[in-house]
């Protein structure tokens, strides 16, 4: 009885911690869209980390969260596995810049599908039957739910190509950390992220303004509260604690069922916007949402073939 007790335990926690998940980055849009009034995508992406980096410093003096890197692989497991998750977020922003919000909404639905593939290859995780006709329905839900609400349909072929790229990127991301569970706690994973990210992306943000002859500009930023504010939104909740749950799940479960979550924290952003911006509400977002829901319930609860 102790032992179901505590299965059921970790259940709660770990499926708690993907719904978690999916409506931190799921309400993230509402940050980007204060941050991109004042800064490029390039400056909003690096002052998240820096905030991150911050709270990180301030958790990891008063111990709030304890890692030990001791004798661990870290240059040739960790880093690797968060490089892509910055990878991710660099290839993201700069598809961006050429595809419309309509294409990246329908590439980023599929990374479950680029997770369920690279399992196999690299975890040796294959989704079942069943797994893989939930997610096949949460992803078409996902996409129709997208199609229903674009004005015009434009796709462009470097910003698709950037975009698939990141999705890729973010797939092999959750992947190998799930391939590294066993060495690194979720928190340890989480902190590699978040400082290789703060370094990496200073240093060529940092060069990129010098060379357009913006440091002023850029390091004034920090002057604006509204900007602080959605920065620091998006930096501790939904760059931080959000990389830190995604990595708890991953450790717990196939990369397949955390990735699918991501699915939900799109639909939730598209509800978001109905409820917090006033954004019409039409019977495709109800009956889609609920099919996407259905889908990562289904994929969550359906058993892996190795299981």
């Amino acid at each position: 009885m102790d032992g179901a007790a505590k299965n059921m335990r970790e259940t709660i926690k770990t499926y708690g911690s993907g719904l978690l998940f999916a409506v931190f980055v799921g309400f993230s849009f509402l940050g980007l869209k204060t941050m991109v009034q004042y800064a490029n995508a390039l400056e909003a992406i690096t002052y998240r980390y820096n905030f991150a980096f911050v709270a990180l410093l301030i958790c990891l003096l008063f111990r709030i969260i304890k890692v030990d890197f001791k004798e661990k692989p870290v240059f040739k497991k960790a880093i690797p596995a968060a490089s892509f998750y910055i990878l991710f977020m660099l290839l993201q922003a700069a598809g961006l810049m050429f595809a419309t919000s309509i294409e990246s909404g329908i590439i980023f639905a599929i990374i479950p599908i680029f997770a369920a593939f690279l399992s196999v290859i690299i975890t040796k995780e294959r989704p079942s039957l069943l797994q893989t006709v939930f997610m096949m329905l949460s992803i078409t839900s996902l996409i129709i739910m997208i199609l229903f609400g674009a004005t015009s349909l434009h796709f462009s072929l470097i910003g698709t190509t950037l975009l698939i790229l990141s999705s890729l990127s973010l797939a092999l991301n959750n992947v190998l950390m799930r391939y590294v569970r066993s060495e690194f706690k979720a928190m340890e994973i989480t902190t590699v992220i978040i400082i290789e990210g703060f370094i990496v992306l200073n240093v060529i943000c940092l060069i990129w303004e010098f060379t357009k002859g913006n440091i002023g500009n850029y390091l004034a930023l920090i002057s604006n509260p509204t900007f602080v504010i959605a920065g620091i939104y998006l930096g501790v909740p939904c760059l931080l604690v959000s990389a830190a749950l995604m990595a708890y799940m991953v450790s717990r479960i196939v990369a397949l069922k955390a990735t699918i979550f991501g699915n939900l924290s799109t639909a939730i952003s598209i509800v978001a916007g109905v409820l917090v911006l006033g954004e019409p509400l039409y019977w495709y977002h109800i009956v889609c949402t609920a099919l996407i829901i259905t889908g990562v319930i289904g994929v969550s609860s359906a058993g892996s073939k190795h299981q």
